[in-house]
């Protein structure tokens, strides 16, 4: 594998070298005003990319998965019921890590490639008379799959329900590169990565919690110790954490937020929508088509690549790193050898997209695949050619 080129995987994303050297940096005291320096306006870097004027933020050293473990124990106690949908290997994972906490998970079996059945948690939540859920888990966007769900359609469902339980969504591959709303989508607690959106290395676990959630903790009785947010909130007072903090990924992550915040949000976001839209023209071109089952939930970040049937598709991921020194995505569970991923988040461009394009194209002809050389190259560049100099305008 060579360092010199760029990877398509669905993260740990490319890193711009600025905030690449932010993370290196001298040893400081982590219990000092000087850490609250970085540490406070990272947070508030947050809070504005999660478009909220009101989320608490809590920044914990782990990843995404320490993330999820930190909105349940939190908020929930043992043998309270949660309400999920299972349509990919990263909701399947948090199903699991509930059911390991001892919570009653009322799962909607969900095909693969489709998203999140909001008119089906409707229902069940329609028929919780008691009010046994406590909480509702939505997965934005699926990386195994490629597929983002409707996280509004979700909160218009508990509303119209009058149900009282929370609304938990795992951001990981959507937040800081797809529009995320959570003042406006009613989220209670938001869960990502350092290592997606945020261009950092992985290590940083990040989350908003709403009001509803923080006063939920109150009664929760899940044991946690490394992930007690009262315990965090004392330390952030002090300028400091319970524990060692990540100083070096804390000051990458205030350079990430202010990064994106200068590129402008919605720039951001069209700017990862005008990528993907390459890469569908290219896969378009291949004759080949995507996980997810209609456009409408096609991710932005990600895009997970059918192949023939009887073709092995992780044949491809094997045969560009060994051959073309280039990273791609394996496909997983349920999709393991049906598919191969694109990753296009994060620090990505138009040019970088082409040299994944180009890569994966020429690995599949030369595994035989029925591809023309060229033919998704030429229709991502046609996209970007018509798109790219109003995307220049636009960020200017």
């Amino acid at each position: 594998m060579s360092f010199q080129n760029p990877v398509f995987i669905p993260g740990p994303t490319n890193m711009p070298e600025a905030i690449r050297k932010a993370c290196d940096m001298p040893t400081i005291d982590h219990r000092s005003p000087l850490f609250g320096q970085i540490l406070h306006p990272a947070r508030a870097g947050v809070q504005e990319v999660l478009k909220s004027d009101t989320a608490e933020i809590f920044i914990f050293p782990s990843t995404g998965t320490g993330g999820w473990e930190t909105a349940l124990t939190n908020t929930l106690s043992a043998g309270d019921t949660v309400l999920a949908a299972r349509n990919g290997m990263f909701s399947h994972r948090w199903i699991d890590m509930c059911q390991r906490h001892k919570l009653q998970v009322e799962i909607v079996e969900t095909p693969w490639g489709h998203g999140i059945p909001a008119d089906r948690y409707a229902e069940m939540l329609k028929a919780d008379k008691d009010h046994k859920i406590k909480a509702v888990l939505a997965t934005h966007n699926e990386t195994a799959t490629g597929v983002k769900s409707d996280i509004a359609a979700v909160r218009a469902a508990i509303n119209a329900a009058n149900h009282p339980a929370l609304l938990f969504v795992d951001g990981v591959s959507s937040i800081a590169s797809m529009d995320f709303q959570f003042d406006a989508w009613g989220v209670d607690v938001a869960v990502t990565g350092s290592q997606k959106g945020f261009m950092l290395p992985a290590g940083l676990a990040i989350l908003g919690f709403s009001q509803k959630a923080l006063d939920a903790n109150r009664n929760a009785r899940l044991p946690r110790t490394f992930f007690d947010i009262n315990d965090m909130t004392k330390g952030y007072a002090a300028n400091a954490y319970p524990y060692t903090p990540a100083v070096g990924l804390m000051n990458g992550l205030l350079l990430a937020t202010e990064t994106l915040l200068k590129e402008g949000l919605e720039n951001v976001f069209a700017r990862h929508n005008r990528i993907a839209s390459g890469v569908r023209a290219a896969v378009d071109a291949w004759g080949l088509n995507l996980c997810a089952a209609t456009p409408d939930l096609q991710s932005d970040t990600v895009s997970a690549i059918l192949t023939p049937e009887g073709f092995n598709a992780t044949d491809i991921v094997t045969h560009a790193a060994e051959k073309y020194g280039v990273a791609f995505g394996v496909g997983l569970g349920e999709v393991a050898g049906k598919v191969f991923r694109i990753g296009h988040l994060g620090s990505m461009t138009d040019v970088m997209a082409l040299s994944g394009i180009a890569t994966a194209e020429m690995c599949m002809v030369d595994l035989g695949m029925d591809i023309k050389l060229g033919s998704g190259v030429a229709a991502a560049q046609e996209y970007y050619r018509g798109s790219a100099g109003q995307a220049l305008r636009d960020a200017a």
